[in-house]
């Protein structure tokens, strides 16, 4: 049977306390017991009874070892894995363990290096808010309080900058009852993304108007006899001189439409507002990580922080205002205390300083709209680490590691650029299966085509979606352990995400809260890391309301 010294392996890991014993214990595991779960060895590192029985139910159940032993004494659960995946596995099904070895080399992140990150991420924020041209911008808001409770009226909202746009009508009672919500979605094509920018917001206009047509349709004349108040979640680095006033730094998350950097999105929203005779006025720009931090904050007051962790990636937070050292712009209210700031984390470490990459992270950043631009978001967000897999596997198959047996037929995603989405890494990471037989239908289905595939192939596939797809959380936790520390709330706050790969991604948010325990210690127990589902949308309703509010006691 085939082994492989676990040393090296864990040492990858970052999981030095165990090398010790495994090296005094000279204890050999098989290379599937690696590849079932990438992840079991942080488990081990706790402190409880773990038998070899226990260790045969858990893989007679599928499941991976990260989520099914929550406490494990190390040496009696290596002595256990390691006899109970050699009672188990036909060798004929390993993967070559030093493919797996190298591969963790490159995308594992142990503890010391997720300090160093924090530390720079700091350092990057304090910088940011005193100047600009800093690698995480630290853009000011104009956003200097969150919802009492007691906000009144209908909002419009635009939730654009992802895959889809939603365009949402938010109804606010105060106190007497909960909010009302209602939107209608519609897809963003490639053609709106990278055509000119007036087509871009005409179509956002449409959306508009085909929403009113479908939620309005037997008051068509009172609807636009009024005047709405609109907050427009634009979800792109912008720099932004007032609270309905901003201009686009740059495009990201694949968008290229033509004329629009530099200029001022209200504007051009307004503009096509006009054109599509809508009685629409733009009360309040928003970013989605802002507009989640508050949309969340309606419901928990405890939160501070505001997250996106789907298509794209960044963060929004509560900063003291007298720390915003570089602020222009109107002045705000008096006794303003506080501003949210949006961080555009996604620009983090451009210089490629402190995160280490990989070719395919290098090759990946290569081939984007914007080469060395928001980099960190390349890392981290559900756009692009499916297309890291995707260039791995390519790599894999080129020098006969994966897929010797089998053929890709050239019209397969794998050979094209983003074909491999991250929901097929959702997928793949939910198949606890002793023969990964959900990975096997994915590979030989009318799409992907791939047939003769091996159990090894399929280990390897599946180690190598956990590994990207456990460097994002590492990544993201880094993120929200820096925000955290910065505005000195590690005695306690919440944390509002969104996006789908918080919400869906298998084992995403415990992997984030184990690298958060890792970095923050018994502090992090203080941190709430909560769902902020939709909050985007809501959240650029509820800042219109906050911004209708400020005008109405400026007059």
């Amino acid at each position: 049977m085939v082994v492989a010294d676990t040393t090296a392996f864990l040492v990858g890991l970052g999981v030095g306390k165990l090398v010790d014993s495994v090296v005094r214990m000279r204890i050999r595991v098989t290379a599937t017991a690696l590849t079932t779960s990438l992840f079991w060895a942080a488990a081990v590192q706790r402190k409880s009874p773990f038998q070899r029985k226990d260790a045969a139910a858990l893989l007679n159940e599928g499941l991976p070892i990260s989520i099914a032993i929550p406490r494990v004494k190390s040496s009696k659960a290596l002595a256990a894995l390691a006899a109970v995946s050699s009672d188990q596995y036909d060798s004929d099904a390993l993967p070559n363990p030093e493919v797996i070895t190298r591969l963790n080399a490159m995308f594992a992140l142990p503890l010391e290096r997720l300090q160093v990150i924090v530390k720079q991420i700091i350092s990057d924020m304090k910088t940011g808010l005193e100047r600009d041209g800093g690698a995480i911008k630290m853009l000011p808001s104009f956003v200097t309080k969150r919802p009492s409770g007691r906000e009144h009226g209908s909002y419009l909202a635009i939730d654009f900058g992802g895959t889809n746009l939603r365009v949402c009508e938010l109804v606010l009672n105060g106190h007497s009852s909960e909010p009302q919500l209602l939107q209608s979605k519609f897809q963003i094509s490639d053609n709106v993304k990278t055509g000119s920018g007036a087509a871009l917001f005409d179509f956002i206009a449409e959306c508009v108007r085909s929403f009113f047509q479908t939620h309005h349709a037997l008051d068509a004349h009172d609807w636009n006899s009024k005047r709405w108040q609109l907050g427009f979640t634009f979800s792109f680095p912008v720099d932004q001189i007032s609270i309905k006033a901003g201009t686009l730094i740059t495009w990201t998350k694949g968008f290229t439409a033509t004329n629009v950097i530099d200029r001022d999105s209200v504007r051009l929203l307004e503009d096509a507002f006009e054109r599509m005779n809508l009685n629409i006025e733009v009360t309040a720009l928003v970013n989605d990580t802002t507009g989640t931090l508050i949309s969340h904050a309606f419901q928990n007051p405890d939160t501070y922080a505001g997250v996106i962790l789907g298509t794209g990636s960044n963060c929004a937070y509560v900063e003291k205002f007298a720390n915003i050292t570089k602020f222009r712009g109107p002045p705000p209210p008096p006794g303003t205390t506080e501003m949210l700031i949006n961080m555009e984390w996604g620009g983090f470490d451009d210089a490629q300083v402190v995160i280490p990459r990989t070719k395919y992270d290098l090759l990946l950043d290569r081939n984007t709209p914007t080469p060395g631009c928001y980099t960190f978001e390349q890392l981290i967000s559900g756009m692009y680490i499916g297309e890291i897999v995707r260039l791995v596997i390519l790599d894999l198959a080129r020098t006969g590691d994966v897929f010797a047996k089998a053929t890709i037929v050239a019209r397969s995603p794998l050979h094209k650029q983003y074909g491999f989405e991250t929901s097929y890494m959702s997928r793949i990471e939910r198949d606890h299966s002793f023969d990964l037989a959900d990975v096997k239908a994915l590979l030989e289905d009318d799409e992907f085509e791939i047939v003769g595939a091996t159990l090894a192939d399929r280990k390897i596939i599946k180690a190598v979606c956990e590994m990207v797809g456990l460097r994002s959380a590492r990544l993201a936790a880094a993120g929200v352990c820096a925000v955290v520390t910065k505005m000195n709330k590690l005695n306690g706050c919440t944390v509002g995400i969104d996006g789908s790969l918080f919400e869906k991604y298998p084992h995403y948010p415990n992997r984030m809260r184990d690298a958060m325990r890792e970095i923050l210690g018994i502090s992090s127990e203080n941190i709430s890391l909560e769902q902020a589902k939709d909050g985007s949308g809501q959240g650029a309703g509820l800042i219109a309301a906050l911004a209708a509010e400020a005008a109405a006691a400026a007059v």
